[in-house]
């Protein structure tokens, strides 16, 4: 399974919990054949990320024993060697994919409120893409934006992760002040700016809004 396949599962139980038609629509957008996720530079950068993680975990584990110095105990809780250009946390998901997982955990309780049914739909979708242990914790302690976008320079990569949010909170049937409130918040930190949000959102809001209803 690739990211944007574990990326489209999860996100489509962030947009089952926000609304109906609207719901199904955005993950259209997000999911379809040719849809924001397939194309999109930040998340074609986690796919990167997590293919060169996957490799690596393999080629750890199907290295022969016989290789290891006779001598030389292997030692408890040894870890798999750092990979170079993915930054894992401390559950071993590269961060680039943590990243969009914990923006869209964000954006799905952008308005301060997330129902029990909501949070299992969550989580069942993310137990079904692999990412359950990531998405719980993330429910039960959600970071702030400023940590989640820390260190986001390139300005599609920043144009891209605030549509991912866009999309997710505008699945709803109407946008809050709340999630008003949020969406500024995570504008600010992304530095982008009046006129480029409301050209992002224009657009995004035009695209999902022409695409045919998705099953979520």
């Amino acid at each position: 399974m690739d990211t944007s396949q574990i990326l489209t599962i999860f996100l489509r139980g962030a947009l089952g919990s926000r609304g109906r038609k609207r719901a199904r629509r955005a993950a259209g957008f997000l999911g379809g054949n040719k849809g924001f996720l397939g194309a999109s530079a930040v998340l074609g950068a986690a796919g990167v990320a997590w293919g060169i993680y996957e490799t690596m975990q393999q080629s750890a584990a199907a290295a022969p024993a016989a290789l290891a110095p006779a001598s030389v105990p292997a030692a408890p809780n040894a870890l798999v060697p750092p990979i170079p250009g993915v930054t894992p946390d401390d559950r071993g998901f590269p961060l680039e994919v943590l990243r969009v997982v914990r923006l869209a955990v964000s954006a799905a309780r952008a308005d301060g409120v997330l129902l029990p049914a909501e949070r299992a739909l969550i989580l069942s979708h993310a137990r079904e893409a692999g990412v359950e242990s990531v998405v719980e914790v993330e429910l039960s302690a959600p970071r702030p934006l400023s940590e989640i976008v820390t260190g986001v320079a390139d300005d599609q990569a920043r144009r891209d992760l605030y549509i991912l949010a866009f999309t997710i909170v505008r699945a709803d049937e109407h946008v809050s002040g709340a999630e008003r409130v949020y969406l500024a918040q995570l504008a600010h930190h992304l530095h982008l700016d009046a006129a480029a949000i409301a050209q992002l959102e224009a657009d995004t809001a035009s695209q999902i809004d022409a695409t045919p209803d998705s099953t979520l």
